[in-house]
């Protein structure tokens, strides 16, 4: 049985554990998507974490999804995520970056653009943004010359990202934004190689993006059957496998599977055909000390690699400190936080204080002596 606390590595990358802080969108940037000294430390509470992927950034302004989400794009969002990495990098952790194009999840109203997709189907209900929630538009059919461009996009932002102090970055290609667009039957609709191939997309960024700052340094989040912003895929269990293959010859850093199933077969079957490290991100039944650990070693014992973990680094800043302890975890105090706000509900969440930490260590010898 693999310990999820023990030492672990990525290509040549070392992490001191196999626990890994998901990315997670917490609209805390500035307006113009600069990452901020707030920012900075949050991240660096959490560098206990073996990989910490920050929250998505954009690769260009057209590709903004929500108000006060961060960006890659300018000199300025460069300076703003240095701050950041050299923060977390002081406290003794390694940092990714997600790179994340919203696709037809975006407004006017926040980037000032009219979405892009691959298709001219609009995001179903409202969206967010800066004037509070409003109907969605229907995005621009993405050209030859955009997909191009945005191709190019990705790996200029890869770039700026190896600039700023990450160690690699991940390719959003999960969660219902652009990337998963192109994969998934409902959003694109296209009579041409993108929609022949519906792969075809994802597997252009990734490879433009491992030649611009090397296959080792990329990973790729996917998120196999998950509906969220409005898709349907149509055929995943005849979709992953063949982006599984397509990817595999480029060499990367990791795979990332959101709400990853062990007993699932598509995950077996990814699992044997990947042959690189994989990531897996578990769906948590209650925030817990037991929910985690059971989740980990269900995952790592399935095969992963590495596990992500989201809310509970999230209310955490000492997981790691209260998974070998066996100590509670804190509860999310209040959802709307998790989204918008400033220090409270995202760098205010307590550490373990020295006198609960002797507790939970005497409570955790025993227990396992019994």
């Amino acid at each position: 049985m693999t310990n999820f606390l023990e030492p672990a590595a990525l290509g040549r990358l070392p992490l001191a554990n196999r626990l890994v802080m998901a990315p997670m969108t917490r609209n805390r940037a500035a307006d113009d998507g600069t990452p901020t000294d707030l920012m900075a430390e949050y991240y660096a509470q959490r560098a206990t974490a073996g990989l910490i992927i920050a929250e998505a950034a954009t690769p260009n302004a057209v590709g903004r999804t929500y108000p006060n989400i961060t960006a890659i794009h300018t000199p300025g969002h460069v300076a703003g995520w240095r701050r950041v990495t050299d923060a977390v990098r002081e406290a003794g952790g390694r940092m990714f970056l997600q790179i994340q194009h919203g696709g037809r999840i975006g407004h006017p109203a926040t980037s000032g653009h009219t979405p892009l997709a691959p298709s001219p189907v609009p995001l179903p209900d409202t969206i967010f943004t800066p004037d509070g929630h409003r109907p969605t538009v229907v995005p621009r059919e993405m050209t030859a010359d955009d997909i191009r461009a945005t191709v190019a996009d990705f790996a200029t932002a890869a770039r700026r990202a190896v600039e700023a102090g990450f160690e690699g970055v991940e390719v959003h290609s999960a969660n219902g934004y652009l990337l998963h667009q192109f994969l998934a039957a409902n959003t694109n609709r296209r009579t041409d190689a993108y929609g022949e191939d519906r792969t075809r997309f994802t597997v252009e960024v990734v490879a433009a993006v491992a030649a611009a700052i090397g296959p080792e340094r990329v990973g790729v989040r996917l998120s196999p059957g998950l509906t969220v912003n409005g898709i349907e895929e149509g055929d995943t269990e005849r979709l992953y496998p063949a982006l599984v293959a397509a990817l595999r010859p480029l060499g990367l850093a990791y795979l990332h599977l959101v709400h990853a199933d062990p007993e699932a077969p598509l995950f077996r079957r990814i699992r044997a055909s990947w042959p690189g490290t994989l990531i897996a991100n578990p769906v948590l039944p209650e925030l817990t000390t037991r929910a985690v650990d059971t989740a980990a070693r269900r995952l790592l014992d399935a095969g992963a690699d590495l596990v992500a973990l989201g809310r509970p680094f999230l209310a955490n800043p000492d997981l790691m400190t209260r998974l070998r302890l066996g100590a509670p975890l804190n509860e999310i105090r209040d959802r709307y936080l998790m989204y918008v706000g400033g220090a409270t509900g995202y760098t205010d969440y307590p550490a373990l204080d020295a006198q609960a930490s002797s507790a939970s260590m005497v409570a955790w010898e025993g227990a396992r002596v019994a």
